[in-house]
């Protein structure tokens, strides 16, 4: 008997005995007090096993069993979740009384019924031990449940605690059995006990191998694959599967695959017939045979080849882009003739907003074609396009296979959209995808990685729309670029008018009566409200008035509005934009250039002044490297002809010159501006002033010869909003003016140039004079000091 008190610690679905060194986990609040208590008294805990496994608050003695252990705790340990690691070694049974409850921790008084340390040399009890080891040893021989380190570790330490630990943990002992072979009063009945145990287990092992072997020999093939099959019938059938195997072999009679895929699809379907329904093998077989049945093989659309409808209905959809309409009318002529699809892919470039994907949609309606869109912007995985193989985990087809999924038909219209915002990294190159879907040559046998299946895309027309030409160029080569530029001011006014205002008062619930548009009010919203090539920004700015409007009708009881341009700011806000426009008089080192950009032309006043100095040339407005190397060209142009346009050389010596183009913070560049770049340069060293109502655009060269430029009908739009009469181009761009309105043409004086020496003698206000120069001059020229008081002068 002893004297004192232990702290005792319920344990949970384990039983300890003496001779065992093992760690436990404790997380009970009133457990770690108790161990925290007994540890400050004379380190050693009594553990009581639990009569049940459940996890309880608060432990009463009702619900432990009362022969425990007496344990010396070797190591305490705190762990950041709040829960203590201990290691303990038993020491002995004991037998629990008083129990009592002390600031929440449990107390108890405790008994050794048997101490270990006078047995464990025993003779009887280290031949127990050896026998129990040597049993278990064989059992895990046969039962193949024990890991060989634990094996190997046993055969080299036949200890008590060793032993009995295994045991525990690997033959199948219940809690209660347990607690029973603990409350044996002697070490070698509990020895005894254990190797019974373990005997019993082999014999059971030894009977089951019995059976299965001679159950094994009396089945033979036929039945057993009778026995396996009718139960996999019966496990489908209570899953809900019944006759999976015949829908899918229904399937391939109506279905018209190809010789390959009905060769393919006939494997998986006997693939599937022996497998488990319930193995993850078999839902990968399912999907891949639903996708592969899913697949239009054979659809088709009946494509409509009446041209007059078409164009009726890309005319219905979109305004103006008259060689865009007749490229598409074209192509649907071959078509109707050849009975297939073009082989030609178009791409639609343009700047954003300008209806590239509405324009698609609009030509498969006229076709008859069943319409998707496929993004591309920032793919850089080819398998996007042509999929994963079966052998990933959640691998599925590509883009293009789930695209004709979800139409139905064999010959949609794909829209690839934004081509070239396509990356490229360690995944592949989506590109090299697309050379072989763009091509007709190739596409007839595509090969998705997740359909394994050859696949006749010929029947699909493709179209691709790019806000930029950045696209590789083997890929370019196999497509035909259509340029579709931005609306100009009265073909945006006509889209308002036609398409954009009644769709909005279709969506907001307007009435065409409760709010009427001045034509004036819409110029002013293209002009001061957006700046764009398309139309988008248009269209918010109409939804926003025609919002503000239904808000005055509704508060004020009106029964319509009339949107003007002098109540347009109440609806529309303060401008967000300004142009600018021509100077009111003649002025020297101003002249009007004219720009493009993407979201329109812009006149693109350009100033110069001189100072003392010696000969540099200054250059602001955010200009780019080639608007540079231009005023660089046309510098010495004008220098190289200098005398005969009246300017002294020694004005290039004694004179730096600053150039600069107005809104600074927007970034300029190009070479079109070559012309206006030399006439101011001339205007400021011969101080003859500019005229107001002129602006030109061209790019020069050392020669001064004009040179073509881009961008023609924006810039001319420009210079009549601007108010110019007479806009100067290259002879060269003669032929653009095909492609101008006529209300523009006729708008403006159009002057072809060829030389620098036309645009000056039309812009400037007055002739050029040459300087009087001989030789006298050209000796005193180059040998003399330059005079400090020279001032530029007209002779």
């Amino acid at each position: 008997m002893i004297d004192k008190k232990f702290a005792v610690l319920p344990l949970r679905d384990v039983v300890i005995y003496p001779g065992m060194i093992l760690p436990l986990f404790i997380g009970r609040d009133s457990s770690i007090k108790a161990l925290q208590a007994s540890l400050d008294e004379h380190k050693s805990v009594c553990l009581a096993t639990q009569k049940t496994a459940q996890m309880k608050d608060e432990i009463t003695d009702k619900d432990i069993y009362k022969v425990g252990v007496l344990c010396n705790v070797l190591q305490f340990l705190n762990l950041p979740d709040g829960t203590v690691k201990i290691l303990v070694e038993a020491k002995s049974s004991v037998k629990i009384s008083d129990v009592a409850f002390e600031n929440s921790v449990m107390t108890a008084s405790v008994e050794v019924i048997e101490n270990i340390d006078d047995i464990k040399n025993s003779p009887e009890i280290k031949n127990l031990v050896e026998t129990l080891g040597d049993s278990f040893l064989y059992y895990t021989k046969i039962s193949k449940k024990v890991p060989n380190d634990i094996i190997e570790n046993l055969r080299k330490n036949l200890e008590l605690g060793v032993v009995i630990d295994n045991v525990l943990n690997y033959v199948d002992i219940d809690i209660k059995t347990q607690q029973e072979i603990l409350e044996l009063p002697i070490t070698a009945q509990r020895l005894s006990r254990f190797i019974q145990i373990v005997e019993q287990q082999i014999a059971t092992f030894k009977l089951d191998q019995k059976i299965q072997n001679r159950i094994k020999f009396q089945l033979d093939k036929n039945q057993k694959d009778f026995y396996l099959n009718e139960k996999m019938k019966a496990i489908s059938k209570e899953l809900g599967d019944d006759n999976e195997y015949d829908v899918y072999e229904e399937k391939l009679k109506t279905v018209k695959l190809s010789k390959e895929a009905e060769v393919k699809v006939k494997a998986e379907i006997a693939k599937l017939k022996k497998m488990p329904p319930m193995s993850a093998e078999t839902t990968v077989i399912r999907n891949y045979l639903d996708w592969v049945f899913d697949l239009p093989w054979g659809r088709k659309s009946k494509l409509s080849h009446d041209i007059s409808e078409a164009k009726k209905i890309l005319d219905e959809d979109h305004y103006g882009l008259e060689k865009v309409k007749e490229r598409i009318i074209q192509n649907l002529i071959v078509q109707k003739r050849t009975k297939k699809t073009a082989p030609t892919i178009l791409c639609l470039f343009g700047p954003p907003g300008v209806g590239k994907t509405s324009l698609g949609q609009s030509i498969a309606r006229a076709m008859g074609r069943k319409f998707d869109r496929i993004s591309l912007g920032g793919v850089s995985d080819e398998s996007t396009l042509r999929g994963h193989r079966r052998t990933y985990i959640g691998s599925q087809p590509g883009r293009i296979m789930a695209t004709l999924k979800k139409v139905g038909t064999n010959n949609p219209l794909i829209m690839l959209d934004e081509i070239d915002k396509m990356t490229r990294d360690w995944h592949g190159d989506p590109t090299a995808v697309l050379l072989e879907i763009l091509d007709p040559a190739q596409n007839k046998a595509f090969n998705d990685h997740y359909i394994e299946l050859d696949y006749d895309l010929s029947d699909v027309m493709f179209i691709t729309t790019a806000n930029s030409l950045n696209i590789p160029r083997p890929l370019r080569d196999r497509m035909e670029i259509i340029n579709i530029e931005g609306y100009t001011e009265d073909e945006k006014l006509q889209i308002a008018k036609n398409h954009l205002i009644n769709k909005i008062f279709e969506a907001n619930g307007v009435g065409h009566s409760e709010i009427v548009f001045d034509d004036n009010a819409i110029l002013d919203l293209i002009r001061y409200y957006t700046q764009e090539a398309g139309v988008r920004n248009l269209d918010r700015a109409i939804s926003k008035v025609v919002r503000k409007s239904i808000m005055e009708i509704e508060d004020k009881g009106l029964k319509n509005i009339k949107i003007t341009r002098e109540n347009l700011k109440e609806f529309a806000g303060i401008p967000q934009y300004s142009h600018e426009d021509k100077a009111n008089k003649n002025q020297v080192g101003v002249v009007n250039g004219l720009a493009w950009t993407e979201v329109g032309g812009e006149l693109l006043p350009l100033e110069a002044v001189y100072m003392y100095g010696k000969g540099n040339l200054t250059l602001t407005g955010s200009l780019g490297d080639v608007m540079k190397e231009s005023i660089q060209t046309a510098k010495s142009f004008i220098k190289s002809r200098a005398i005969s346009f009246g300017i002294h050389p020694q004005m290039f010596d004694k004179y730096d010159i600053h150039i600069h183009a107005p809104e600074g913070a927007t970034p300029k560049d190009g070479p079109s501006a070559g012309l206006a770049f030399a006439t101011v340069i001339v205007s400021l060293l011969t101080g003859i002033p500019v005229k107001s109502d002129v602006a030109m655009t061209g790019e020069i060269n050392l020669q001064g010869k004009a040179l073509a430029i881009g961008g023609l009908k924006q810039k001319l739009l420009a210079a009549k909003r601007a108010g110019i009469k007479t806009v100067l181009i290259p002879a060269k761009n003669v032929k653009d003016l095909e492609e101008v309105p006529d209300n523009i043409k006729n708008a403006l004086e159009i002057k072809p140039v060829e030389t620098a020496d036309e645009v000056f003698e039309i812009a400037l206000a007055t002739p050029l004079i040459p300087l009087k120069w001989d030789k006298e001059a050209e000796d005193r020229y180059l040998n003399i000091k330059h005079d400090e008081n020279m001032k530029p002068t007209v002779n």
